[in-house]
């Protein structure tokens, strides 16, 4: 479902050809990335330029407030160069989303001054936050920030007691860049340049109004839609993250399968000089992955044509139809880590080489693979459970 959007902005097509048009730079790009574990301030900067980061900000703030499916397709785009640039579009990128669903002054106090200042996050619930005049005193240590040297934010996941059920009701806090520091940790086999360093932070003040609780992001409930009542801000939070985590896989092994292909077209044995294209394994694989990222886009597209729909329709997707969506989301890297193996395999011995993509490609699907929301085992069992009658016991849906 894609709207019809006031004229001067830009459309689905005009975005995606400008990430296609990046593809060589991020390419290129890649292996520094990797070197320096951080993405190049030119690859944020051209994705600033492109108005990337503005695709799912509010209209109130200069940003397009479009489909998500925009956003995803310009990212997968992306990741046919190089998945960690994507990765860092898609988490960062996100929070351009979630912080519409913040009360009006936590948006200000982020874009007031400039609208295309930038959030990091970790949602590990691991901040301690103890009640203050007016919000909270907040410390603690989260891993995997992707993208944080870029941002001037961070929102940061903790626990609060939900006065009204007297359980830990999951919350993130929304704290600037002077309350957190950057510990760099990072140094991985894959997803290199996404910089998922490590944030501390010690006895921060967080007002009330820089907290965002789980159960209205999952209620659709949450104090932002005062001020950002379009229908792409009345989508469940746990839809539109997970995605934001996943789709970066699809675009990468479609760079691979672009790679492999142009390749196997050249590529002639070592042993009996018999080319690529005639290898019968060969061909079925390059069809089956051909046919399984056609697939993989159109379930997400099927699925946010329904969320949009029923947004649209002020209402919500229940919670059979929101677990069916949340796990055919968590099964993408694992479908996206097996093609992409077999690719690897059927690459032959120059596949092994650092400096090859595929090489890079196959590190990068299977590190995004091990990324939770990327786990379709939990899930999976909580979805059969509803299935059989037991009741939800995941509010991330």
């Amino acid at each position: 479902m894609n709207f019809v959007q006031p004229i001067g902005l830009p459309t689905e097509a005009d975005l995606v050809a400008s990430a296609e048009a990046m593809i060589p730079a991020l390419r290129e790009r890649a292996a520094q990335g990797d070197r320096d574990c951080r993405l190049p301030v030119e690859t944020i900067q051209d994705f600033q330029d492109a108005g990337f980061f503005k695709i799912l900000q509010p209209r109130r703030y200069g940003g397009y407030e479009m489909d998500p499916q925009t956003f995803y397709a310009v990212q997968m785009k992306v990741a046919e160069g190089c998945m960690s640039s994507a990765w860092v579009l898609g988490v960062v990128a996100v929070h351009n989303w979630q912080l519409a669903l913040f009360d009006a002054q936590a948006q200000e106090d982020v874009w007031g001054d400039d609208p295309t200042t930038l959030i990091a996050s970790s949602y590990m619930p691991k901040g301690q936050a103890t009640p203050s005049e007016g919000g909270y005193r907040v410390s603690g240590r989260w891993g995997f920030s992707s993208g944080v040297d870029h941002c001037e934010w961070a929102f940061l996941g903790g626990q609060l007691i939900d006065p009204e059920t007297g359980k830990p009701d999951f919350v993130t806090f929304l704290i600037p860049r002077k309350d957190f520091k950057v510990i760099p940790v990072w140094n991985t086999i894959g997803l290199g340049a996404t910089g998922s360093h490590d944030v501390t932070v010690e006895d921060a003040y967080v007002p009330a109004y820089r907290v965002h609780r789980s159960k209205d992001g999952f209620a659709v409930t949450s104090p932002g839609l005062k001020v950002n009542d379009a229908p792409l801000f009345k989508l469940p939070f746990g839809q539109v993250f997970v995605r934001a985590v996943s789709s970066s896989s699809i675009g990468a092994l479609q760079g691979a399968l672009d790679l492999f292909r142009e390749a196997g077209a050249r590529r002639v044995s070592h042993n009996d000089a018999s080319s690529a294209a005639q290898d019968p394994s060969t061909l079925e694989l390059i069809a089956e992955t051909t046919a399984a990222i056609d697939e993989m886009k159109a379930v997400l597209s099927r699925n946010f044509d329904d969320l949009m729909r029923l947004a649209c329709a002020e209402q919500n997707a229940d919670v059979p139809t929101r677990l069916t969506y949340r796990y055919q989301s968590a099964q993408v890297s694992g479908r996206c880590a097996d093609l992409i193996s077999r690719i690897f395999h059927c690459s032959g011995a120059e596949g092994i080489f650092r400096d090859r993509p595929i090489s890079r490609i196959f590190c990068d699907i299977n590190a995004g693979r091990t990324h939770v929301a990327n786990n379709p085992v939990k899930v999976g069992r909580n979805f059969g459970n509803v299935m059989l009658g037991a009741p939800n016991a995941d509010s991330f849906i």
